[in-house]
């Protein structure tokens, strides 16, 4: 999914208009995002609505470029004589894409329940989930196998981890030395079987709900592992992948036209390119952004 990007850092907010979010002295209103969302397509919308972390990092994205606008503006950034030429050079880009996407978008009612169904039958194979596992860890950094260090963390780790009561949670954060999951009381969240490594994954399958396992050795050091959840192979019914489906084929169908209209305006408006000149361009050219030499 590919959201358009707006900015804007003053703006005339009408009473009892919700703060969304805010970084710094920086805020994102509700209308502002309504305006947002309102570029999108039907598809697009129903898919953020199914997808309550899509949007939050929407949200963050935003406010994140325009931190990063406001400090670019604060120093006249778009006055550098370089950066004048890209803005226009955006700014073109921007519309060509926008007006030739508009041009080649699907009719709002393709595809058809009866055209999804069709290719959700065709290809109801390449939806299929493999076997994952939602897994937690304790991770001891000993890249060589000879830190003495990481072997008292290590036994330290699996001596907590034999006392009655006691919380693998706790115990991550306080020893795992791979930070963002030990933040999560361990949880690396949920992998495919062809994202785990395989001394990892030949563990698994003799490992119960919560059961933790025995240290294993990687090459960069040791990995206590816990299973929190795990689901075997499926496929998604038809509801299931019905946005995601139709996506995929709005895509296809826009890329195909894209490319017919592109065809017919090279038919109708042939390139001719001065080959000799442009030989001559980058020789007889200082690169952007450079002095000529003296």
């Amino acid at each position: 999914m590919i959201f358009s990007s707006f900015v804007i850092l003053h703006s005339s907010f009408a009473a009892g208009d919700t703060v969304i979010g805010s970084i710094g002295g920086i805020e994102l209103r509700e209308q502002e995002m309504k305006d947002a969302l309102g570029h999108l397509g039907a598809l697009d919308k129903e898919a953020l609505a199914r997808d309550a972390t899509a949007l939050n990092q929407l949200v963050r994205s935003i406010l994140i470029q325009r931190v990063i606008l406001q400090e670019a503006l604060e120093q006249h950034w778009d006055e550098n004589p370089v950066v004048i030429p890209l803005l226009k050079n955006t700014r073109e880009a921007a519309l060509t894409d926008s007006y030739l996407k508009n041009i080649c978008k699907p009719p709002e009612d393709f595809p058809s329940d009866a055209e999804l169904r069709t290719a959700y039958t065709a290809s109801r194979d390449s939806f299929t989930v493999p076997r994952s596992f939602r897994l937690a860890q304790i991770y001891i950094a000993d890249p060589d196998g000879t830190d003495k260090t990481a072997k008292t963390r290590l036994a330290a780790a699996r001596r907590r981890l034999q006392q009655p009561g006691t919380s693998f949670g706790q115990i991550a954060r306080e020893l795992s030395e791979e930070k963002e999951s030990a933040s999560r009381d361990g949880e690396i969240g949920w992998l495919k079987e062809s994202q785990i490594q395989p001394e990892i994954l030949a563990q698994l399958p003799g490992l119960k709900l919560n059961v933790v396992s025995e240290p294993v050795r990687l090459k960069d050091g040791w990995h206590i592992l816990k299973v929190l959840d795990a689901r075997e192979s499926f496929t998604p019914i038809f509801d299931q992948v019905r946005v995601q489906l139709a996506q995929r084929l709005r895509a296809e169908k826009t890329r195909e036209s894209m490319q017919a209209y592109m065809s017919k305006l090279l038919h109708n408006h042939p390139v001719s390119v001065n080959e000799v000149a442009l030989s001559k361009l980058l020789q007889t050219s200082p690169a952007q952004g450079t002095s000529p030499q003296p």
